[in-house]
């Protein structure tokens, strides 16, 4: 099925200074969201504590709630709306790690229902997380997700530049970058940005294209997901983190089918600009793109709308990762090759240069 007519030819390399523009604008957003909330909204998963879902029949406000919780001390609490407006839900969270579990969620009932009608709140659920335990959660999934964007820049690297070696030797430098960093005591979201860092800087150095513009992609997609959560002020919990591992996994799928075509393209039209080429390719996967895209959108958009309120923020989560995935595909991630001439692998195993880049002289 094609929804895009043969020959067309839209000018996405053109617009790409456009869209760095609006990317450039909406990852200053997040750092100033991120500056204002300082740091990620991290949930009860990660920082350790107590989480309560309780469900009301009437339209309550947080400071009756608040008032209803002094019997078992949870005053202080932090609490907000949660679903549908007209479902009445609330999460109740609390830092306080020294609460004994045992017969809480009756004693919370109870509490309540000294201010509330009795047989108006259903206490839903009730999740406590050690301060411990949610550090330990919090570094791993961060770890999870800096070694799930190195292992793509090997791949990437092996599969489009045969450059399995040098790959090899970029992860053995990310290697001894966290090693160091752990002997010096680094935190885990320092050492995390240095190798990443460090890994943009020894992509550049090694002329490892591909994975270079996978990479910046990646890092895009996720910053910018970070952000919108950020500036509506929702938590990241562990539902958050998988939704953001599987952003990771479409967006380089999208990022891959498109540098595929890139490739093939570079040995089919030799004489031809790269950015020509790049705009190419990227129409010949246009229709497949908007097939792949819409699918998804259409069955996450059900997800969120009927999946209940407990995987909303999940499944709020991978629809701006698959708008903000594809768009970087297209706008970010291809745009990048214009750095440097890709090598056109020739057909008996050899390479040779590939075309040069717009505005330069062609030799031969």
């Amino acid at each position: 099925m094609e929804f895009i007519k043969p020959g067309t030819h839209l000018n996405f390399v053109g617009r790409s200074r456009q869209a760095y523009a609006v990317s450039l604008a909406l990852i200053l957003v997040t750092v100033i969201s991120l500056l204002i909330h300082r740091g990620p909204n991290w949930g009860v998963d990660f920082t350790g504590g107590l989480l309560v879902q309780v469900q009301f029949k009437e339209k309550t406000t947080p400071a009756e709630i608040r008032g209803g919780l002094a019997d078992v001390n949870m005053q202080d609490s932090i609490i907000q709306g949660f679903g549908a407006s007209g479902h009445n839900e609330y999460l109740i969270r609390t830092e306080q790690g020294d609460i004994d579990l045992g017969g809480l969620a009756q004693n919370i009932q109870k509490s309540l229902e000294q201010r509330f009608p009795p047989g108006s709140i259903d206490v839903r659920r009730v999740d406590m997380v050690g301060p411990k335990v949610g550090k330990d959660l919090r570094d791993k999934a961060l770890f999870a997700i800096f070694y799930a964007i190195l292992f793509i820049v090997i791949y990437i690297s092996g599969r489009f530049e045969l450059k399995w070696l040098m790959s090899i030797a970029v992860a053995a430098v990310l290697a001894a970058t966290v090693y160091l960093g752990t002997m010096i005591g680094a935190g885990v979201t320092y050492l995390i940005i240095i190798a990443l860092l460090v890994t943009l800087g020894v992509c550049f150095v090694f002329k490892l294209k591909y994975a270079l513009g996978a990479i910046v992609a990646l890092i895009h997609d996720v910053i910018i997901t970070i952000g919108i959560f950020s500036f509506l002020d929702m938590e990241i919990t562990l539902s958050i983190v998988a939704a953001l591992l599987t952003i990771v996994g479409y967006s380089l799928n999208d990022t891959i089918i498109v540098f595929d075509r890139i490739r093939e393209n570079l040995r089919k039209f030799r004489r031809q600009k790269l950015d020509e080429i790049i705009n190419t390719s990227i129409n010949d996967c246009l229709s497949r793109t908007i097939l792949t895209s819409g699918t998804t959108l259409t069955v996450v958009f059900c997800l969120y709308l009927l999946g209940g309120p407990v995987i909303a923020d999940f499944a709020l989560a991978i629809i701006i990762g698959v708008l903000i995935g594809t768009y970087s595909s297209m706008y970010v991630a291809s745009p990048i090759l214009l750095l440097w001439p890709p090598e056109v692998p020739a057909a008996k195993g050899k390479t040779k240069t590939g075309p040069r880049n717009k505005g330069k002289k062609r030799k031969g």
